[in-house]
């Protein structure tokens, strides 16, 4: 090992086995070992907690170390006291996400760095669930709305017509981000919380030739969920050349997407949904079609920054760890994405679904019980990764809102913009829904209820 990596793992071992002083990582690693210094760093810096640290002490000696933690609720984060942040991204982070935003400043063609961030787009191929070496991911400094502009820049020229599934307000941007590049964009709308029917789609692919078909596959607008591998089974029975483009900006990390198998051609995300990093990076995943796709172009790309012909020799060289330049990377945010990554990644990505799964419907049966309608009514419909929830009749989200933060909880309004008056959202994804010591859930139902009962809501007749 390198000296200047073998002395920070070296301090890493050495924390494991400090009693005092110790960072809390709020981590499946770390939980463990830190809820003793949990305990001594509370009494011996706050007063009024040092009769339950004597007593602790004395339950040391007579109880286990698990039934003595029952006594008293540990801090688990070292993050400032907050409202939890259940909106549809940015989420919750991880407490060892966000000490890696701190790394010292280094330098983007140094090493270490270039190690870190070709480790970081290896494990998006597993993120993704690739296998192919003609895959290729991205990782540019931007947002989600970035990989909209790089999918019209490099993979459609002007004039060229793409069908743009809508399930809400998304879909309607795309469509304009296409627009903006002299693409023609045609549009296959749902109604409010529903989705375009495959004999639809079916027959639009019939009617014209498109190079492209994009769908989102959770609107954050209406918490609707798009079934992806149906859909593409389709695009490749009836237009085998149009690429299939999903926007899974706040579906990777916490829905089900198989990208080999379900024959993918680009899916595009970003940081600070469900993978649990920050906000600031777009990230891609495009097939080996989409990038002879891209060979084959008539025209540069329509974007300088965004242009993957700048960009391909970079990542390429990175992931090969071979120091490269095109423009400046943030190393703050690949480290937390790195750190995030290596999180998810140490537990089958099945189980990870699955939870998500899980505390949804949780929430959804909660909202049901109160009476309450989803934009989304029909199951097959509805995310993992948020709610969005019709208010009672006369109820405003700034009626409510206010009241919900008073109860140290952040929903969102609404944003479909033929509907924003009269709902409200709820994210749940990442650490608030994977880390069982957090009691975000819990805490957001039991204050929606009370909170609608606050303003007037009386439930159910």
């Amino acid at each position: 090992m390198a000296p200047s990596r073998a002395l920070p793992r070296l301090n890493l071992f050495k924390d494991h086995f400090q009693l005092h002083d110790h960072t809390l990582n709020n981590t499946p690693f770390s939980t463990e070992r830190s809820s003793i210094a949990a305990f001594i760093k509370e009494s011996e810096s706050s007063p009024e907690h040092s009769r339950f640290y004597s007593t602790s002490l004395k339950l040391f000696d007579s109880k286990s170390k698990e039934e003595a933690l029952k006594e008293k609720e540990v801090k688990m984060s070292n993050q400032e006291e907050h409202a939890a942040l259940l909106i549809p991204g940015p989420i919750e982070f991880d407490d060892a996400v966000l000490q890696a935003m701190s790394h010292f400043s280094e330098s983007h063609v140094g090493q270490p760095f270039v190690n870190v961030f070709g480790e970081t787009l290896t494990m998006l191929r597993k993120l993704f669930q690739t296998e192919d070496p003609a895959s290729q991911p991205f990782i540019l400094s931007g947002s989600g709305t970035l990989g909209w502009d790089q999918v019209a820049a490099n993979l459609v020229e002007p004039g060229d017509e793409v069908l743009v599934l809508h399930t809400g307000y998304f879909a309607d941007s795309f469509a304009d981000c296409f627009e903006t590049y002299g693409i023609k964009a045609t549009q296959l709308k749902a109604p409010i919380g529903d989705r375009p029917q495959l004999d639809e789609v079916e027959k639009a692919l019939k009617e014209k030739k498109y190079k492209a078909i994009t769908v989102t596959h959770v609107d954050t607008s209406t918490g609707v969920l798009s079934e992806i591998k149906a859909l593409s089974e389709l695009v490749h029975r009836v237009s085998p050349d149009t690429l299939v483009v999903v926007d899974g900006v706040c579906s990777v990390g916490c829905e089900e997407i198989a990208f080999d198998e379900w024959k993918l051609d680009i899916v595009l995300t970003a940081s600070q949904k469900a993978i649990g990093c920050p906000a600031g990076l777009s990230i891609i995943m495009a097939s080996g079609r989409a990038m002879k796709r891209l060979k084959a172009r008539k025209t540069p790309p329509g974007s300088y920054f965004g242009s993957w012909k700048n960009w391909l020799p970079i990542m390429q060289n990175y992931e090969a760890k071979k120091p490269s330049y095109f423009a400046t990377p943030s190393p703050q945010l690949i480290r937390a994405l790195h750190t995030t990554l290596t999180q998810v990644l140490s537990k089958p990505l099945s189980e990870r679904f699955a939870v998500h799964k899980a505390a949804s419907q949780k929430i959804k049966k909660a909202v049901a019980d109160l009476g309450l309608k989803q934009l989304a009514s029909k199951p097959e419909n509805q995310a993992s990764a948020m709610t969005a929830i019709y208010l009672p009749e006369g109820l405003t989200p700034p009626q409510i809102l206010p009241t919900l933060m008073k109860k140290n909880v952040i929903f969102a309004g609404g944003l479909h913009k033929e509907i924003a008056t009269k709902y409200i959202r709820f994210g749940h994804m990442g650490v608030s829904v994977t880390d069982p010591n957090r009691k975000d859930i819990d805490v957001a139902i039991k204050a929606l209820k009370e909170g609608l009962a606050e303003v007037g809501y009386t439930g159910p007749k």
